[in-house]
């Protein structure tokens, strides 16, 4: 191995060490070194989406994985990997990362090397995209950053990277509807591709059983098969559709095999769909699967805030960020209570004031939630829960026992306690078998960690997390 590429193995090393797998795998895996020396080291990347990416995202951790290996910072230069003779120019030639504005646009429709595309369409069956659904206009937080930088990387390159198929998953009114449109619509702005179809799940299964009720099963396949970029919409409705799932799978082969790409939406992981072929499932995991969670409170408030603004309404901040505390289940209801706060407005002939925003709220959940107990989940109600998931008892759930299951369970409790109720760690140590706070502590780490490092881990602890909600 040439010392260039010893050097990058052991960056990759302290990365893997350093940041989620996920992570990892997508951002720092496919990058590949060209040429070191004693103060540069040249790298090459897979598009200009991704170059931008690291540079705004994992620049500072890059650096410090190449000075912890060499000992000292080096300057880091980029290239992109546009074609195979351009990339055995770069090889001879290295160009630091200003000139990768200069590469980049080769991959674009206009090369003079490639031919361009003829124009875009969009074939919308049933389901119309809605044309402001865009990556612009999708609020970026922490519980959809990942998921939007995946779909923005499939519509700049469409079949062109790792993420074939794109799966994104979540609770409804998360977004995923969202971003899946945001594709089609940069897709047929840039014309990456010529054929594109957008379609629910529903309307693909309605569309199957009347090709065979017309005995057209053929062209019904054949149909799919010829497109350049499929865009399926909540494909849990497949679920114990044998036929479909049937029909789906053929299809989804042919356009994978042909590198065309393939984006779906559902509202669990898939490894959780029931009812579905193993095979399938095993075609989802091929490509990459994100998730989007219910957006935390700034991102709330920035959602309010750019909707008020799409509407020309003059909402005062204190307002907003009472809706945004108060409404957390998902943006769908997040946006309908504002427009139903103007409606009452207009209505009632009022300012929009806080007074109004808590009748409103008032109206929606039948009770004010400024007079709701902030501790409204009990660590008895977590334990039971866990108990049952488990199918252990409270008394072994708190017992020193470390089986992997007990151990599990009681590390999941401890963490839903710390994160649910307002008790304090000495507290929440003592409702299980009077263990030190700093096991809690540990406990809840450990479990953030496994979020982090885990899609399935981090299902599961969404799905329990509802549960919990929901007995409250």
């Amino acid at each position: 191995m040439s010392e260039a590429k010893q050097v990058w193995s052991q960056c990759l090393g302290f990365l893997k060490e350093n940041v989620p797998t996920q992570t990892y795998e997508t951002w720092f895996q496919p990058i590949k070194i060209l040429s070191l020396s004693d103060e540069e080291i040249f790298l090459q990347v897979p598009n200009q989406f991704f170059y931008d990416w690291i540079e705004s995202h994992y620049k500072e951790i890059l650096n410090r994985a190449i000075e912890n290996v060499t000992g000292n910072g080096l300057k880091v230069h980029y290239t992109v990997n546009v074609s195979k003779p351009a990339k055995e120019q770069v090889k001879n030639n290295p160009v630091d990362k200003n000139a990768v504005e200069e590469i980049a646009p080769e991959t674009k429709k206009d090369s003079q090397n490639q031919p361009r595309k003829k124009k875009s369409r969009i074939v919308e069956k049933g389901t119309k995209i809605n044309k402001n659904y865009t990556f612009d206009r999708f609020v970026e937080g922490k519980s959809n950053q990942f998921a939007k930088a995946s779909a923005i990387a499939v519509a700049k390159s469409p079949g062109k990277t790792s993420f074939n198929p794109l799966v994104i998953y979540g609770d409804t009114g998360l977004g995923k509807t969202h971003l899946i449109q945001a594709i089609g619509n940069e897709v047929l702005q840039e014309e990456q591709v010529e054929k594109i179809v957008y379609v629910t799940s529903d309307t693909f299964t309605l569309d199957f059983i009347n090709a065979i009720q017309k005995n057209k099963s053929v062209n019904f396949s054949n149909y799919y098969r010829d497109v350049d970029m499929l865009l399926l919409d909540d494909i849990q409705f497949f679920e114990g559709k044998e036929s479909t799932q049937e029909q789906f799978f053929h299809i989804f082969n042919s356009l994978y095999q042909h590198g065309n790409q393939v984006v779906l939406t559902t509202d669990k992981h898939p490894m959780e769909l029931k009812g579905m072929q193993k095979r399938m499932l095993s075609r989802f995991q091929s490509g990459l699967t994100v998730d989007v969670q219910p957006p935390d409170l700034e991102t709330r408030i920035a959602i309010l805030k750019e909707k008020a603004e799409d509407e020309n309404l003059a909402i005062p901040f204190d307002v907003i960020t009472y809706i945004a505390k108060n409404i957390k289940s998902n943006i769908r209801e997040l946006e309908g209570a504002l427009i139903r706060l103007m409606a009452q407005s207009s209505l009632l002939k009022v300012d929009v004031d806080l007074d109004l925003a808590r009748r409103m709220l008032s109206d929606i959940t039948g009770s004010d939630p400024d007079k709701v107990a902030p501790a409204s989940v009990s660590i008895d109600n977590i334990q039971e829960i866990l108990g049952s998931k488990y199918d252990i008892s409270l008394d072994t759930l708190v017992s020193k026992s470390r089986k992997q299951e007990v151990a599990e369970a009681r590390m999941i409790a401890m963490y839903f306690s710390r994160k649910l109720t307002e008790l304090s760690l000495k507290k929440i140590g003592l409702y299980f078998g009077g263990r030190d706070h700093s096991t809690v502590v540990h406990a809840c780490k450990k479990v953030d960690q496994q979020i982090r490092d885990s899609e399935d881990f981090r299902s599961k602890i969404n799905s329990i997390e509802a549960e919990i909600r929901g007995r409250t």
